[in-house]
């Protein structure tokens, strides 16, 4: 996909660039699977902020997507390729031979009209969905399940994808994209291929105007602020940190202290940590 640039004609539109959204089918998205998506503000269920820096945006409707793929044994072909307002990644629109309609994560080098199955049986081809242990060793991969039957949750943003080194025992050997290897059921789900709409990350947004168009809200430096509000507040004129280390608004260690629990269950199934 490529990337298309501005003429500087005011200064927002200086060094700004968006995607040209060539893969792109259709604007109009299935109205069966679209459902209300209501704005947080960053606050939990008890109206008190538990992330900072959300609000406002552009009104948007969430695409269901179907991550489980447990369409087992039915063909689907690619009506559409779609933007969604929810992920960086694109979506799939996917017409099963049962008449059902399911939106997909939409991989590289998915086209319209390409047929798509799921299952153990299914063929090593790009959007077929099928069991880890099926999949042969050094095959691509991305929609990863980490239990089986939850649905996907690693490698699921535009670009990314996990490979396969090998097998052990009921486990699958795959490092991710971060360098970590790590051990994950053979009988969990992935997708082959990569996350399409890799060049998002080449995006200049170019003015903050764009950032609050997504919903996010200016940060504001701890340096800045009062000493009741931020640990690294205070002073006279521009000072230092104060402290050993950065710390967090709540006073907590930042950059670099590893907030990961010793214990972790999971901790056994990481043959080697990622990259530092």
């Amino acid at each position: 996909m490529a990337i298309k640039k501005y003429k500087p004609t005011t200064n927002g539109r200086r060094g700004m660039t968006t995607l040209a959204n060539e893969e792109i089918t259709t604007s109009t998205p299935t109205k069966s699977l679209l459902r209300k998506a209501r704005k947080t503000g960053g606050r939990n269920n008890q109206g008190k902020m538990t992330v900072r820096h959300i609000g406002g945006g552009e009104k948007r409707k969430y695409r269901l997507i179907d991550f489980k793929r447990n369409k087992i044994g039915i063909t689907g072909r690619v009506a559409s390729i779609e933007y969604d307002p929810n992920r960086n990644a694109n979506i799939a629109l996917i017409n099963y031979k049962d008449g059902e309609k399911r939106y997909i994560i939409a991989p590289k080098d998915l086209k319209v009209g390409m047929i798509i199955e799921n299952g153990p049986e299914s063929d090593i081809k790009v959007g077929n969905a099928l069991p880890l242990k099926n999949i042969p060793v050094g095959t691509v991969i991305h929609c990863i399940e980490m239990k089986p039957g939850k649905g996907a949750q690693l490698c699921r943003s535009a670009g990314s994808s996990a490979q396969i080194l090998g097998r052990e025992d009921k486990y699958v050997l795959v490092r991710l994209q971060s360098g970590e290897t790590r051990k994950i059921l053979g009988t969990c789900i992935a997708t082959i291929g990569v996350v399409g709409n890799e060049d998002y990350e080449l995006i200049n947004l170019g003015k903050a105007g764009r950032t609050r168009h997504m919903g996010i809200r200016p940060t504001n430096r701890g340096s800045v602020m009062n000493p009741n509000d931020h640990p690294h507040g205070g002073g006279e004129g521009r000072t230092p940190v104060g402290r050993k280390s950065p710390m967090t608004p709540w006073g907590k260690p930042a950059l670099g202290y590893k907030t990961r629990k010793n214990k972790k269950a999971s901790d056994k199934l990481i043959v080697s940590r990622r990259k530092k």
